[in-house]
């Protein structure tokens, strides 16, 4: 993980701390419970805990400085882990009015499950996994609020079979699916496997549809790109209406979703 200077602040203080008490690093862990190599790796900003933070503001007396430096430093981590172009869009999402969305090779963040949700980013990170969940999560209530905007989803069928976390969670994720069909506003759709190839093949993508203009997003490898050229827009929407063309309808979507949902 690269440098976070909250990070480095909260070892700054630390070490500072640790001076003005005349303690040694030994000392320290020694009073804390932990190794001194632990305390050498938060003061030199590499890592820190929770636990730690709440340990150090209990001994020092601080009144929960440390702590409140490792939620800055939380916080700054979650943002320092999205994509280029990400927070933008997210800001653009939460006032669209219609959403058309491919999903590729996992579910679209809009529509997961939170367990779902969990598995995926528990396989990319070791801290701050429950914080992004909850961002998740937030960001769906987009597609709740009065009036609800209009969300198309399409999913190539691989990822409905591709189990992710568990096959339980995957069946939890096939029955969300099922549910979020169910409101007016959303429709899914499924292209079968058995298509061959078709435009969407070349990865996941979302148009939204924000005050009588588009824009464009898509994530690669951790890599996002926010597309606002109308150009540029119009390219994805020509090869959404492509891949649209191979999807299946509506009732053989759930069928379908229902069948995989039974075989897990």
């Amino acid at each position: 993980m690269g440098e976070n200077r909250a990070r480095v602040f909260f070892g700054t203080e630390l070490r500072r701390m640790r001076d003005e008490a005349k303690l040694t690093g030994k000392e320290l862990a020694d009073t804390l419970g932990c190794t001194p190599q632990w305390v050498s790796t938060m003061e030199s900003g590499r890592k820190i805990s929770e636990q730690s933070a709440h340990d150090l503001d209990t001994y020092f007396k601080t009144g929960g400085h440390f702590h409140r430096l490792w939620e800055l430093a939380l916080e700054v981590d979650l943002q320092i882990s999205l994509p280029p172009g990400f927070a933008e869009y997210a800001e653009r999402e939460k006032r669209a009015t219609s959403a058309r969305v491919y999903s590729a090779l996992l579910v679209n963040g809009l529509f997961q499950s939170p367990e779902y949700a969990r598995s995926v980013i528990c396989a990319d990170r070791v801290s701050g996994t429950e914080e992004l969940v909850e961002q998740r999560m937030a960001r769906q209530t987009m597609l709740l609020r009065d009036p609800p905007p209009f969300a198309w989803l399409t999913i190539n069928e691989p990822v409905l079979h591709q189990v992710i976390g568990s096959r339980a969670v995957m069946k939890g994720q096939l029955e969300h699916l099922l549910e979020l069909q169910e409101r007016p506003n959303i429709m899914i759709n499924v292209i079968p496997q058995n298509v061959g190839y078709h435009a969407g093949l070349g990865g996941s993508f979302t148009i939204l549809g924000c005050d009588g203009s588009d824009l464009a997003y898509s994530e690669s490898a951790g890599v996002g790109t926010l597309i606002e050229r109308p150009d540029k827009v119009v390219g994805f929407g020509l090869r959404w209406d492509l891949l649209r063309g191979h999807a299946l309808p509506v009732t053989e979507s759930q069928n379908l979703m229902r069948t995989i949902m039974e075989g897990l």
